[in-house]
């Protein structure tokens, strides 16, 4: 939904109850990675240190969801729990106008192994400028005890203007993924 103002808090819980109980827009919802014939697929990754402690930090800035911590995009929001259902909405400010979008986790990622992983992904519900599909998960790689932010999208844009405007949209998508990576290295350093 794009918007002229800034939505106030009220108009931001209407907007996610109205959404809460949809389906996802697009197919297959909580297969990461899975790209069909019409998405672009982005995938970004970085790493954000070494040891057992960096990986703790980088799981509690997850859930806490400090990777949209990037100044012109807010969630809605933040106190949210990573479970899968769990619905949020996205804010985002440019240009002059304000775009809020609202996304439903699609599954919870737990793994252990040579590479332990935990995260998340959610995808986009029908009033979402995109559809598609988002992961984000922190990475422990036993071999070399590194540490690693991983961003897996595919989407599409979904409304008129996301299409008309599609150069600006990948701009935003690239600059969205630049921003959280950065986010994450800061909140991960910090401990």
């Amino acid at each position: 939904m794009f918007l002229v103002h800034r939505p106030t808090d009220e108009e931001i819980r209407q907007f996610l109850a109205s959404q809460q109980h949809h389906p996802f827009s697009y197919p297959d919802p909580g297969i990461t990675g899975l790209t069909s014939h019409g998405y672009t697929m982005d995938h970004n990754r970085i790493k954000l240190g070494n040891g057992p402690e960096v990986f703790r930090r980088a799981v509690e800035a997850l859930e806490r969801w400090e990777m949209f911590n990037i100044g012109w995009v807010e969630l809605c929001w933040p106190d949210t729990p990573i479970q899968t259902g769990a619905t949020v909405g996205v804010l985002a400010h440019q240009f002059g106008f304000w775009s809020l979008n609202a996304c439903r986790i699609a599954n919870v990622i737990e793994e252990d192994g040579e590479v332990r992983r935990s995260g998340f992904a959610y995808g986009t519900l029908p009033e979402h400028v995109e559809r598609g599909q988002e992961s984000f998960t922190i990475e422990l790689h036993a071999k070399d005890d590194s540490v690693w932010y991983d961003i897996l999208a595919y989407s599409t844009p979904n409304h008129l203007l996301a299409k008309l405007g599609y150069p600006v949209t990948r701009s935003l998508q690239k600059r969205f993924a630049r921003d959280s990576m950065n986010a994450m290295v800061r909140t991960s350093a910090s401990g």
